[in-house]
């Protein structure tokens, strides 16, 4: 499909193209297993030198449907599915690094990701620095080696709120010849597009606004097909140089701007297998057709009750970049001037025994883990996402004791004011 297409128009329509007599509906191919009529016409498939089907762990037709409406709406060049977000960021980093190899991220990143980055990728040999988004190119530069073969970032920081200047963070990417990896889950592509502002690659956590309902667990890499890896070819041989588990094929040479995605699917969901099931692929898809109507009602109404706390005594402070007072508002009006997302990080007068209290006075207001889907909940991340972390990688990651991380939904506002209110009043 045309990717020309506006973003409401690709929710509806993008990825899944029927042909006549198709279903017009997405179906589920609820198959581990397709069917051929030679062994010859296997064989292609298994060397890569002809696209198709033979076994869901690396392709299913309605993940590729709805990976192909995703990269449509990113602006991308293609994407793969993930089983969950978490899985998406591993893949794109892993895909490009190996032991003995550096990254750069952003510290004020999801505490899921600063210890699969900071802990667990380390295990694997692989060593991260993690650096102050907010601080000079120059101080960001001095963290890159001659190793350093990534740079991490999220286009709005999950919990804390924080910007990430996109621009910024793909010129000091690029000067070092390294691409920018943006996970872009709280604003999705219907707010902020990253490839339109220099970033190479695009991650998601499907999870979150795209799902929509909290039905299923997934996530999603997109390449942008920018980035010039032979250019840099020393630094990345595993897209450069001919691959020995594909009888010595080379990434850039074979597959050209889709090298990237292609050796994500071929190589890394070959061994690693860390599917998104065509039944979850499904559901997401039903979520993104609506994703145009919702992100708007979040914002809308995540605007109204950041600005009712703002105005309420009992608050200490409330992070929202939608707010003029934010010290993320310009940023935010470059990249999202349509709106960022539907949460909101804040504190109360109090201490952090005041924040549990105040979530368990809540009515409407869920405590759950999850965020960004149609209904209004609560986490205090401290106490639960980041729990894991120090109170030294916590103020790193920009999550302060006191922070409460509220998910605004599209219900009724005042709905949502009036139990925040009773509340506070209790």
């Amino acid at each position: 499909m045309n990717n020309s297409l506006k973003p409401e128009t690709l929710c509806v329509q993008g990825g899944w193209q029927p042909k006549k007599g198709d279903p017009r509906v997405l179906p589920i191919y609820q198959s581990t297993t397709f069917k051929y009529d030679t062994s010859e016409q296997m064989a292609k498939l298994f060397d890569l030198e002809e696209s198709g089907y033979f076994y869901t762990r690396l392709q299913n037709p309605t993940n590729d449907a709805v990976a192909a409406k995703i990269a449509a709406l990113e602006g991308g060049v293609g994407a793969m599915l993930t089983s969950s977000g978490q899985a998406a960021n591993f893949y794109a980093v892993f895909n490009i690094c190996q032991a003995g190899d550096h990254m750069v991220c952003s510290s004020t990143i999801y505490g899921g990701t600063f210890n699969l980055f900071g802990v667990t990728m380390k295990k694997l040999g692989i060593e991260v620095t993690f650096i102050e988004p907010d601080a000079s190119e120059e101080e960001i530069s001095a963290a890159f080696r001659p190793n350093t073969k990534a740079l991490f970032g999220e286009t709005l920081a999950n919990p804390g709120m924080s910007v990430l200047d996109i621009e910024k963070f793909a010129r000091i990417a690029h000067s070092h010849g390294v691409p920018l990896i943006v996970d872009n889950t709280f604003a999705t592509p219907i707010n902020c597009r990253p490839f339109e502002w220099g970033a190479d690659i695009v991650t998601h956590s499907t999870t979150k606004y795209m799902d929509g309902h909290a039905t299923c667990v997934g996530g999603a890499i997109v390449d942008s097909g920018n980035f010039d890896w032979d250019a840099y070819a020393d630094k990345f041989p595993g897209l450069t140089q001919p691959d020995e588990s594909y009888h010595g094929l080379t990434y850039t040479k074979a597959f050209g701007k889709m090298a990237y995605i292609t050796k994500a699917t071929a190589q890394l969901m070959r061994d690693l297998g860390s599917i998104q099931a065509p039944m979850n692929a499904f559901l997401l898809n039903l979520g993104l057709e609506t994703l145009h109507l919702r992100m708007p009602q979040h914002c809308k109404n995540a605007q109204q009750v950041a600005e009712w706390l703002e105005a309420n005594n009992q608050v200490a402070w409330v992070n929202y970049p939608g707010l003029k007072s934010n010290k993320y508002y310009e940023l935010a009006q470059k990249y999202m001037p349509n709106g960022t997302c539907g949460v909101i990080a804040f504190g109360l007068k109090g201490n952090r025994e005041d924040a549990i209290r105040f979530m368990d006075n809540l009515k409407m207001i869920c405590i759950v883990t999850h965020v960004a889907d149609a209904r209004t909940c609560v986490l205090h991340p401290a106490s639960h996402t980041h729990r894991q972390l120090t109170d030294e990688q916590l103020m790193e990651a920009g999550v302060a004791p006191d922070l409460i991380r509220l998910s605004v939904g599209i219900e009724n506002v005042n709905d949502i004011i009036t139990d925040i209110k009773q509340a506070l009043a209790k």
